[in-house]
């Protein structure tokens, strides 16, 4: 589906929902607290009380939020028409003893196990879980879009086939081809690169676990797509891992298919055009997170939940930025048919980012 239409048909079951809830008697759950559209959705209360206590330490835009978002992706996007893979479906929990040793999903283990004990205690499958958890941890990060959540996915029957997780030292054209094998237009694909605004990596440079990929991980902003358009000049840590290159500031770490898809001319000014614009950023990834939270499903098998993900904080923004001691002569402008929008810096000297603190 192009982007555009699946925007539209997002906008129309938006309004479907709006009317539904003005004509649709609300059910009262069990616990006497919790009323909803759909009976079915109850059962999700009590789970996300125990992530959000026990998983997010209290509802906090931290580690494992990250590692939930990056667990959402890696799961569904183990999908191929053509190489197999049952796309959002859990398998990369059920069978884990295969596929977190492939190379693409380096680390994953360590949600994954962190996560384990909670599918367990629930009656929920893995593929739900592991998008109830995503989006529920992206509630946490104040400025993020309220992500939806259909509910129903079957257990996997089997894992997912290596080689279809992008990896952060692939070509653009591999990386474009791998989504586009998945179904995603171009902009779909840098609009699911949003969730790299409160992402960090812990084993690109494992010297420095928690390098942050903008100086604001912490909230779900536009600086990605502002700070991977600077001039890199430095490695936070030994330099010279695959899948980096240089970052702009210390403390941060740029991803090679960051920087790629920032300055090629197919993606650049898809990237450029969030650098400024926090709700068209907003509006797109939560779209696209959509598209990819039900890969390989049966949409029209499941239930609409999205009301029981919790409503995110909007952002204390002062507004698309460069980070102290940069100026517009730092950006590398990429997008042939428009200039990038003028920003102006903050206050001081250059500064060093601090690492994501493990929660």
């Amino acid at each position: 589906m192009a982007f555009a239409p699946l925007l539209a048909l997002l906008f129309s079951l938006a309004v479907v929902r709006q009317s539904d809830a003005a004509l649709t008697k609300r059910v009262a759950c069990a616990d006497g607290i919790h009323t909803v559209t759909n009976e079915a959705c109850c059962v999700l209360f009590p789970i996300i009380d125990d992530i959000q206590t026990n998983l997010f330490d209290g509802g906090e835009c931290g580690e494992e939020v990250h590692e939930s978002l990056r667990l959402t992706f890696h799961d569904a996007i183990g999908f191929s028409p053509t190489k197999g893979g049952g796309g959002a479906d859990g398998s990369i929990v059920i069978f884990s003893d295969i596929e977190t040793a492939f190379h693409a999903n380096n680390g994953i283990d360590e949600i994954v196990e962190a996560q384990r004990p909670f599918i367990n205690a629930h009656n929920i499958t893995a593929g739900d879980f592991i998008q109830l958890a995503g989006a529920v941890g992206v509630s946490n990060c104040p400025g993020a879009p309220q992500l939806d959540f259909l509910f129903g996915r079957p257990a996997a029957t089997a894992p997912s086939p290596d080689l279809l997780v992008p990896e952060p030292f692939d070509t653009v054209t591999s990386i474009l081809a791998r989504f586009a094998d998945a179904g995603f237009a171009t902009p779909e694909v840098i609009a699911l690169l949003a969730s790299h605004t409160v992402a960090a990596a812990d084993k690109v440079d494992v010297t420095i676990p928690g390098t942050p990929f903008d100086s604001t991980p912490e909230i779900f902003d536009t600086q990605i797509f502002i700070e991977v358009q600077l001039r890199g000049t430095l490695f936070p840590g030994t330099g010279g891992n695959q899948g980096e290159v240089e970052s702009p500031l210390a403390g941060e770490l740029r991803l090679q298919s960051d920087a790629s898809l920032a300055r090629d001319s197919r993606t650049a000014c898809d990237w450029q055009s969030f650098a400024d614009n926090q709700a068209k950023m907003q509006t797109e990834f939560k779209a696209a997170m959509l598209k990819l939270s039900t890969l390989g499903q049966d949409v029209s098998q499941m239930v609409d939940c999205s009301e029981v993900i919790p409503q995110p904080l909007a952002a204390s923004l002062h507004g698309a930025h460069l980070p102290a001691g940069l100026n517009m002569n730092d950006i590398e402008q990429a997008c042939a048919t428009a200039p990038f929008p003028t920003l102006t810096a903050d206050p001081g000297p250059v500064t060093s980012v601090a690492p994501v603190p493990p929660s």
